[in-house]
């Protein structure tokens, strides 16, 4: 390992850490996600990502892996955030992408992006009730951790095996 790949890993070390105090950052993430699963019947699977396709949390099927889906998120939520700016010079919010196997959901929030998966029969309606406060929640969990002063840890996923 050259000295410069060497000191780039240490930089990029501190930049990937999360200051905090308490539970796992990611804890209070996964447990909205798994609330929102059982709110949700057709609900199959949700993940949150940052904004540059890094994988917070996920409550998804085995089948499906998770840093891909963050990082197809990612690139899904900044070319909705464009299309929106350029369309009506406005902000984003969410957008639904429908397929004959059911439904993918990127919702904004804040910096990160909440991503729900549901069946071809989910009501859409009753997605966006459920799936809506919990991308607020979300919002308010990241900038908390974000604002706390404390031990640096960084930040987990949930996998399932």
């Amino acid at each position: 390992m050259t000295a410069r790949k060497k000191l780039f890993g240490e930089w990029m070390g501190r930049f990937t850490k999360v200051a905090m105090s308490g539970p796992e950052p990611n804890a209070a993430v996964l447990a909205e996600l798994k609330m929102l699963r059982d709110r949700v019947p057709q609900s199959t699977g949700a993940l949150v990502a940052s904004g540059d396709g890094l994988l917070i949390a996920h409550d998804l099927p085995a089948h499906i892996e998770p840093d891909g889906m963050a990082a197809l998120s990612a690139s899904h939520l900044a070319l909705s955030y464009r299309l929106s700016a350029t369309a009506n010079g406005g902000g984003f919010h969410e957008v639904v992408v429908r397929g004959t196997e059911g439904h993918v959901v990127i919702y904004a929030a804040g910096w990160a992006s909440l991503t729900v998966l549901a069946g071809p029969e989910v009501n859409v309606g009753r997605l966006h009730l459920e799936s809506r406060p919990v991308a607020r929640a979300i919002v308010d969990h990241l900038a908390a951790l974000a604002t706390k002063p404390g031990k640096d840890r960084a930040v987990h996923t949930h996998r399932k095996e």
